[in-house]
């Protein structure tokens, strides 16, 4: 039997079943960036999905709250897809004539396009099964929440999503490549990413007396510094670990030394080992830091998603269909990112690969994500469609 899932010639063109429908699912996508909802309360997009679905004689299910599954097919799974459906609270900057109608709430993170993407390919394949039955069945999963630690993906999987699912693939729009490419790679791709916060109490007083004093702001200080310095000498510096501090709030004059103080910050890291160990030494190092100052130290450490590591088998498929969609130059190294990407839980469970959507239009204005102002270009609708169209295809072929 032929390996459809890593060969590169075309093995059904995407386009002419995806032509009819590019006009709706833009519009489609239009719509909900100018009705964005934050996480766990996108009850209008879980709707808006629902109900297109089932006018195309589907039969999604609804989810515990927000959020769809819909199974495309007949037939044991072959594959699984992913697109996040929630929005960020940000206001909108772009201008754009379906700009955000929601104020403070905004669609900077592309899963506007990640959804449309969704509901485009279940459009595609139902149609493809219609005319001839696809041999298999293909799950898409519309997921809520991702923008929420610890994610939405946990209440997706909680309720059977990987139920039957031999893997998923899934994408992510990157404003750093060009539209009508992709970027993969093997192994970590995203980080993970944990909040972190600290809190000090001691005994204040006067800030020509430090002595008399548990110099709290000092400590604050040292904590600082020296707990992200430990860290990269207790953990395999080829890890990644990263601590970042976010915030640092104590004290309201300039000669009072206070008795509380709070930090924040988040640890991310790209190697899901080290990110368990670095959690479980965390809070020796903080109150051992802090130790000579005699202050009182509450850590809370909230553990958010592992990293996204992407298998080499099932992105060997996003590569191949890809190539065939698109053209052999189509495909690009993906860099790593420190960012979270709670995609990683259904990770935990299956094999599986995030491919990153180019966005960006060539020549014109570099945008970064979760930004009021950032804008997508369309086009990559349909790049996203046609490639995890095939991909999806060749797992059925394989299988």
């Amino acid at each position: 039997m032929r390996n459809y899932s890593l060969e590169t010639e075309p093995t059904e063109l995407v386009s002419p079943w995806l032509e009819p429908l590019i006009d709706e699912v833009t519009a489609f996508r239009r719509e909900l960036h100018a009705h964005p909802e934050l996480s766990f309360q996108e009850h209008r997009t879980t709707a808006a999905i629902y109900d297109r679905l089932a006018a195309a004689g589907l039969s999604p299910r609804r989810l515990d709250g927000t959020g769809v599954i819909v199974d495309v097919g007949e037939g044991p799974i072959a594959t699984a897809l992913r697109g996040d459906i929630d929005a960020l609270p940000i206001i909108e900057e772009t201008g754009l004539p379906f700009a955000s109608r929601n104020h403070g709430v905004t669609h900077g993170c592309g899963h506007d396009i990640h959804t449309a993407t969704m509901l485009g390919i279940a459009l595609v394949l139902s149609r493809m099964h219609n005319d001839k039955p696809l041999g298999g069945t293909v799950r898409i999963i519309f997921q809520p929440a991702e923008e929420t630690l610890p994610g939405g993906a946990l209440a997706c999987i909680d309720q059977g999503a990987l139920d039957g699912v031999p893997r998923i693939l899934a994408l992510h729009c990157d404003p750093r490549i060009e539209v009508g490419r992709i970027g993969t790679r093997i192994g970590p791709i995203t980080s993970a990413s944990d909040t972190i916060k600290i809190e000090l109490t001691g005994r204040g007083g006067h800030s020509s007396r430090p002595h008399l004093t548990e110099d709290l702001v000092f400590a604050l200080a040292q904590i600082a510094i020296n707990v992200p310095a430990v860290l990269s000498r207790r953990v395999d510096v080829r890890s990644g670990v990263s601590m970042v501090w976010g915030q640092i709030s104590a004290g309201s004059a300039p000669n009072a030394i206070p008795g509380h103080g709070v930090m924040s910050g988040t640890m991310r890291c790209l190697d899901r080992e080290a990110w368990h160990a670095a959690g479980e030494l965390l809070d020796a190092v903080v109150q051992q830091v802090a130790a000579p100052y005699g202050v009182d130290v509450q850590l809370e450490h909230t553990r958010g998603v592992p990293p996204v590591v992407n298998s080499e088998h099932e992105t060997a498929i996003i590569e191949a269909a890809a190539r065939a969609e698109l053209g052999e130059d189509s495909v690009v190294l993906a860099p790593q990112s420190m960012g979270g990407e709670d995609f990683a839980w259904f990770l935990q469970g299956v094999p599986g690969s995030l491919m990153r959507l180019g966005t960006h239009v060539p020549g014109g204005e570099e945008y970064d994500l979760h930004r009021g102002d950032y804008i997508a270009d369309e086009r990559a609708l349909a790049v996203g469609i046609r490639v995890l169209t095939a991909a999806a295809l060749r797992t059925l072929r394989a299988a």
